[in-house]
């Protein structure tokens, strides 16, 4: 298949001004003297793991509001978000914050692992949805203050199909491009599941945002987009990047309303098709990204068949 880069272009420790070097040497209490730049993920600011000099390891994200002012304010809500995680999460601890109003910077437990493999695989997808599970048990009902809803967060995201039926694509799939109105409507239902819920998600699930651990185990990391919504919506996020690497999303979605969890994946995918044809300042590759989302889910969610719940006796009921 089309290899799908899910990763922008960085900035590395080096390239941090040598006050911000010596800030988070004060939190490591020590001196850092080796760092690693890591891939995965559109911030254009760090993500390096580093060294001490007597060892000690840590991960460190720094990022500018010169660099780009909504990743900074993404760094800032990740803080607030990591910094209040209970001991029994399966997330990186924060070991240090500092925001000096330029750089916002983020020190984190270094976690030895991976990304998982994609295409996926089969144990490192049952080892995700384990994951999921376990994270949505501990943070049910929240224990995190602060987090919005989803449904506010995604308000904007899911009014992609109504933007497209305004400003039509002349490349959009013609499945698509007859059926905007009914792919509005089913977002703005996928909107109300959403505004369900006590669970803190971590609401942008993909392989660059997970470590398999040497054990086998899933750590779930980059938490900007924490929002309270229904316990299933990280696991449809995790069915959602499988299918977009051609695995079977649709089986990690048993018990899961079939109709619920359409509608707020049509809300997606209108989101990523408006969103890839627009300007990205900063941040490379992001669009095509979101493109490529887009082209891989519309036919899962076509087989779905989007629509309100049939009645019986009603159009689509198999005995009319």
């Amino acid at each position: 298949m089309t290899t799908i880069r899910a990763a922008g272009v960085r900035i590395g420790w080096h390239d941090l001004p040598v006050a911000v070097h010596g800030r988070v040497e004060d939190v490591l209490g020590d001196r850092v003297v080796a760092a690693e730049s890591q891939r995965g993920g559109f911030s254009p600011g760090t993500a390096d793991r580093v060294r001490t000099a007597t060892g000690g390891r840590a991960f460190v994200k720094a990022v500018s509001t010169a660099l780009n002012v909504t990743s900074a304010e993404m760094a800032r809500r990740e803080a607030h978000v990591t910094r209040q995680m209970p001991g029994d999460a399966p997330v990186p601890r924060l070991l240090g914050y500092f925001d000096d109003g330029e750089w916002v910077v983020l020190v984190l437990e270094d976690i030895a692992g991976r990304h998982p493999r994609t295409p996926w695989v089969e144990d490192e997808t049952d080892a995700a949805a384990t994951a999921l599970r376990d994270l949505a048990g501990t943070l049910t009902p929240s224990r995190i203050s602060g987090v919005p809803q989803a449904a506010d967060v995604l308000a904007d995201h899911f009014a992609g199909w109504a933007a497209l039926a305004d400003d039509p694509m002349e490349d959009l799939d013609p499945w698509a491009a007859v059926r905007l109105g009914e792919l509005h409507a089913a977002a703005m239902r996928g909107l109300t599941v959403l505004r369900t819920g006590e669970t803190v998600a971590h609401g942008d699930i993909r392989a660059d945002n997970l470590l398999v651990r040497p054990d086998g185990a899933i750590t779930v990391v980059d938490w900007p987009w924490a929002c309270l919504a229904p316990e299933w919506l990280d696991t449809l996020l995790l069915a959602m990047n499988i299918t977009v690497y051609g695995g079977p999303g649709d089986l990690l979605l048993t018990g899961v309303d079939h109709a619920q969890a359409t509608d707020v994946l049509a809300g997606f995918t209108g989101y990523f098709m408006h969103r890839s044809r627009l300007p990205s300042p900063g941040i490379p590759h992001v669009r095509e990204f979101q493109r490529a989302q887009a082209d891989a889910l519309l036919p899962w969610l076509a087989a779905r068949q989007v629509g309100p719940p049939a009645h019986p006796g009603g159009p689509g009921n198999p005995g009319h």
